[in-house]
């Protein structure tokens, strides 16, 4: 993690932590980088927070002042960024959004020319750049870049995730939570495409209403709009649509360990699955492992974020992979997390098998988690602390094959993530304190967010 770009792009309260000199900088750079020997080309998304226009606006001055031609998706999702970087040949992508955070807060996401992210040899060269590097020379005379709308290239991303549909949805009917995000309209026009009888919530963004009580990161009223309108089966995307979470039509929140679940069995059955294996990171649940392992379908464990995910996805050729919060990837379809490929895949699942969602997932148990997000005096020196180390082993040893512990650094906040999973809630707790007092006991700790 660089000192402006963290796992998932420079994100940070807009015009504080992240302001438009930075957008405007990060613009210069990219222009002149990818137009030393051409002329540039760089497609810009945005999501719908206030701040998004204004970033995007200055990202489309740098970009220009440095001879590079940018072209604007307008609102749109993080993933049809990747998908026109990649199809329609532009030198790099850029999503302006901070996904699930509040409106306040907002990033800029770079993905490389196949729409994975951006390389790190980049993401240092810009950093040099803002912290004063060498000035970069100005677009001159016809030199001088153009902004493009190319609202085309969005419509067309809704054209290929319609064509990946296997059947109807006719008499289907689906609950979408948008989020107030980027796919406030463009879920509704793709699912009602598909014959489904759509029932929006969360599709009136106001500029500072993303992500408030809605999406994937507040479940509940998915489930409550499921419930009360009988709907077949909800989907929530978050603000940015690289992620997704499912509600069966029993109002139960289907997270992202189900969907991958539900998914490989489905391929495995079809035979379409091969040799390859589930990539999921160190906080994917005890209970996917074990579902699997009864299915015998293997497994990765990557290190946490879709980054690690899809690296490795393609390195080995693995067909599916994700996170628990929802960040699905179909390796053959997508290179990075796509929320409303995610909700098309697993339709298919439904209608193809002609069941219901409830049904599909049953097959995986979820272990009770407990998560503690905690501030410490320094993160390297408390996971190497003898003392912390030394109960987490004794944790790890009381719980033996029926739980485990994962401590990690955030990469996006300077916390670390302290995780149990057991049989009950009650001894997550009961574990997860021994290790934030062997920590206090040690001097390592400031505060449990």
């Amino acid at each position: 993690m660089g000192k402006y770009f963290g796992t998932d792009g420079f994100r940070g309260e807009a015009n504080k932590d992240l302001n438009v000199e930075h957008a405007f900088k990060i613009g210069r750079y990219l222009g002149w980088y990818y137009g030393r020997e051409h002329k540039a080309k760089v497609v810009i998304g945005k999501d719908t927070r206030r701040s998004s226009y204004m970033f995007e606006s200055a990202l489309c001055a740098g970009l220009t002042a440095s001879g590079a031609d940018a072209y604007l998706l307008h609102v749109t999702s993080t993933p049809s960024v990747s998908f026109i970087a990649r199809a329609d040949d532009f030198d790099c992508g850029i999503m302006i959004s901070a996904s699930h955070n509040p409106y306040h807060d907002n990033g800029i996401k770079l993905l490389n020319a196949e729409g994975e992210k951006m390389e790190e040899s980049v993401l240092d060269g810009i950093e040099a750049y803002l912290d004063g590097g060498e000035e970069l020379p100005y677009a001159l005379r016809d030199g001088i870049g153009r902004t493009v709308d190319y609202a085309a290239g969005r419509n067309r991303y809704i054209g290929y995730l319609i064509s990946l549909a296997t059947r109807s949805y006719k008499g289907r009917k689906i609950g979408l939570d948008c989020a107030n995000g980027s796919t406030w309209m463009m879920a509704k026009s793709i699912f009602d495409a598909l014959g489904a009888d759509t029932y929006m919530i969360s599709n009136k963004p106001d500029g500072l209403n993303i992500n408030v009580d809605c999406g994937s990161t507040h479940i509940e009223r998915l489930q409550k709009h499921v419930l009360e309108n009988r709907l077949d089966v909800g989907f929530a995307f978050d603000g940015d649509a690289d992620r997704c979470l499912a509600v069966d039509e029993k109002g139960n929140v289907i997270n992202g360990d189900h969907i991958l679940y539900v998914c490989a069995k489905y391929m495995q059955e079809r035979g379409t699955f091969g040799n390859s294996k589930v990539v999921t990171t160190i906080m994917s649940n005890m209970g996917l492992y074990k579902a699997l392992d009864a299915l015998g379908i293997g497994y990765e464990k990557t290190a946490v974020g879709d980054k690690y995910v899809a690296e490795n996805m393609r390195r080995f050729g693995h067909l599916i992979g994700g996170e628990q919060s929802g960040h699905i990837i179909f390796g053959r379809l997508a290179n990075t997390g796509d929320g409303l490929l995610t909700a098309i895949k697993v339709m298919e699942v439904i209608c193809e098998t002609k069941m219901p969602l409830s049904e599909l997932a049953a097959g995986m148990t979820m272990y009770p988690q407990k998560l503690k997000n905690v501030v410490v005096t320094d993160k390297d020196e408390t996971l190497e602390c003898e003392a912390v180390k030394a109960m987490v082993a004794q944790v790890e040893d009381e719980l033996g094959d029926e739980g485990r512990v994962v401590l990690r650094k955030s990469g996006t906040e300077p916390v670390l993530r302290v995780m149990v999973e057991a049989g009950s809630h009650e001894l997550c707790e009961e574990k997860l304190e021994k290790i934030i007092a062997a920590m206090k006991a040690a001097g390592k700790l400031i505060k449990v967010k």
